[in-house]
């Protein structure tokens, strides 16, 4: 009663007032909406321009190392292949099946060079004193070009300061009115040469897409276009109107090669901004009619359905804010507070479900991990203190200290270890300890090795991992009979852009028995006989709930005897570890 009393005596608004705070809004948003999307799409500009400097870059560092490689290659084959010596006319002891089978080895290598590098790469043998041209792979140019280019070495190769100008630089020629990139190699009066086209060195940038106004093209040092005119550039001295302040000036990015004289420009132009730019004006616009509609029907329902419909979205906006009941009874509209009614039930249910099925799933996942660790550690103590037993009936008062301080050691790192993921050298460490205090016990019946460097030491995957297989390669493989051999191999790999830890443990024993390696590669739980087989069952649902399915663990037996298990553990995400973090300090603070 209370409240109808004082929603009587609340202070109203007329229509007006309503539709100016709504223009207000409306206009607000415009501009907000203006600047923000001007904003992004210059640091989307910035990004897409970053991206492409950096592919520039590396397109240059693999032609300027194909460069470098093919020049020292064409060198030695002068100063030191054999079949160079066979095709100088003025040497008498050579005869003509000689040259024949000097010619085919060199074309059977360049051409073999060509393949490596590509069609667009040409290779010519040139001799001043024979005045002929040969090529030795498959040319990409036709033979009017191929006429022109000898008529021009004839002038190159009479220069003296040929070395100079042409050894290690690869300088622009024009032959029948194109660009060409060549470079010479000189050597007591005999060349090689090698010759690509200025349009096929700039192909693979001119497959970037620039932007509707943006090409890209070779120049040499006095700013001289090499490549022919792409439709790209066409388009951009043909381009119509734009708008200056939406896509802005156009970004030139220019860049030399090591070993020549010429540069690669590249032209940025983002015109399709503009259309996102127009796209969200009439996307502004819409809403602006939609804005201006929806007054109207305001002012045509002022007075019967304005002011419920307002009370009922007060009320459901501070229902998430707010513990105290809400009155959605009040309004004049049955059907509004019937929806009110249901729609605080059900919202309050919702909460809760969300709440139980996530504190749920936090509880069961933390007992299952619990649970599968603690199932691995206890199964090792009762060796240990049987050992010290054993040796104190005997006296031996320096192995008991060893074995103590081992064994002190190894459990002190698996009850002190709570995380889900160590380090890669920790847990090396600790199965290091474990192998000597096995060594101990069984009087040097096995050796072990481990082989990874110090950077894959520093890779994370979960604590016992590599204890539950280092134990059961022990349990059942260690021999009175012959000494067992472990191997322990670390390696970092890349799949995908991302780092994975491969482990690779191998064993001199028996190997598995074919019923247990059939069931491992096919991923069948293996059954609990007696306690036993549970270590390796319960460590690979850990791998499988960690990683999500995305590790992997690969059983075989070796070919000479042994057996041999893979892991391929991706390192956790940054995110993964923050989480988990997270998740322990939640865990802390609720204690």
């Amino acid at each position: 009663m209370d409240r109808v009393i004082k929603h009587k005596h609340r202070r109203s608004h007329p229509i007006r007032h309503y539709v100016k705070i709504t223009l207000l809004i409306t206009i607000s948003a415009l501009l907000l909406d203006l600047a923000i999307s001007m904003a992004s799409i210059s640091i989307v500009k910035q990004q897409s321009t970053r991206y492409l400097q950096d592919t520039a870059d590396l397109y240059l560092t693999r032609i300027n190392h194909d460069f470098d490689y093919i020049n020292h290659y064409m060198g030695w084959t002068l100063a030191n292949d054999d079949n160079i010596e066979a095709l100088v006319p003025k040497r008498q002891d050579v005869n003509y099946d000689e040259f024949l089978a000097a010619n085919d080895n060199l074309r059977k290598r360049y051409t073999e060079l060509q393949k490596n590098y590509g069609p667009a790469y040409n290779f010519f043998y040139y001799s001043s004193d024979e005045k002929l041209l040969r090529n030795y792979a498959p040319m990409s140019i036709t033979y009017p070009e191929y006429q022109e280019l000898g008529q021009q070495l004839v002038s190159y190769t009479s220069d003296p300061n040929v070395y100079d100008k042409f050894y290690s630089n690869w300088t622009p020629i024009l032959i029948q009115d194109k660009y060409y990139i060549i470079n010479i190699v000189p050597y007591h009066e005999q060349y090689l040469m090698c010759l690509i086209s200025a349009d096929d060195l700039i192909a693979p940038l001119r497959q970037i897409n620039l932007g509707k106004n943006g090409f890209s093209t070779l120049v040499d040092q006095d700013g001289r276009i090499l490549s022919s005119p792409a439709a790209d550039m066409e388009q951009s001295q043909e381009s119509g109107f734009s708008f200056p302040f939406i896509s802005g000036p156009r970004t030139t990015v220019s860049k030399a090669f090591t070993d020549s004289t010429i540069n690669v420009r590249m032209f940025i132009e983002f015109g399709a901004f503009e259309k996102i730019m127009v796209a969200q004006l009439l996307i502004l616009l819409l809403f602006v009619l939609v804005a201006s509609s929806l007054i109207i029907v305001v002012m045509y329902f002022k007075g019967r359905v304005l002011k419920p419909i307002q009370q009922f979205s007060k009320n459901l906006s501070k229902m998430a804010e707010s513990s105290e009941p809400l009155d959605f009874t009040s309004s004049p509209i049955i059907e509004l507070s019937e929806a009110g009614l249901q729609y605080r039930n059900l919202i309050e249910q919702m909460k809760q479900i969300k709440i139980d099925m996530y504190e749920q799933e936090l509880s069961k996942q933390q007992v299952q991990l619990e649970y599968m660790k603690m199932q691995i550690r206890p199964h090792f103590f009762l060796n240990c203190l049987t050992n010290i037993y054993s040796m104190a009936q005997m006296q031996m008062h320096k192995e008991i200290e060893y074995m103590a301080l081992s064994t002190s050691s190894y459990f002190r790192y698996i009850f002190q270890n709570n995380d889900h993921f160590v380090r890669l050298g920790d847990e090396i460490e600790h199965v290091t300890t474990y192998l000597e205090i096995q060594k101990h016990r069984y009087r040097n019946a096995f050796s072990y090795d481990i082989k990874g460097s110090d950077a894959v030491r520093e890779m994370l995957l979960p604590p016992l991992v590599l204890q539950t297989f280092i134990e059961n390669a022990v349990k059942y493989a260690v021999s009175r009979d012959n000494k067992l051999q472990i191997q322990l191999q670390l390696e970092q790999k890349m799949d995908s852009s991302r780092r994975v830890l491969k482990i690779v443990i191998e064993d001199s024993g028996p190997g598995f028995p074919a019923e247990i390696l059939e069931q491992l590669q096919a991923g069948q739980p293996l059954e609990m006989l007696q306690g036993h087989r549970i270590g390796i069952m319960n460590t690979l649902k850990r791998l499988e709930s960690l990683y999500d399915g995305e590790a992997r663990v690969v059983f075989s037996n070796r070919r000479y005897g042994g057996a041999c298990i893979q892991l391929f553990l991706p390192q956790p995400l940054q995110a993964q570890l923050e989480g988990e973090g997270r998740y322990k300090h939640e865990c802390i603070a609720s204690g």
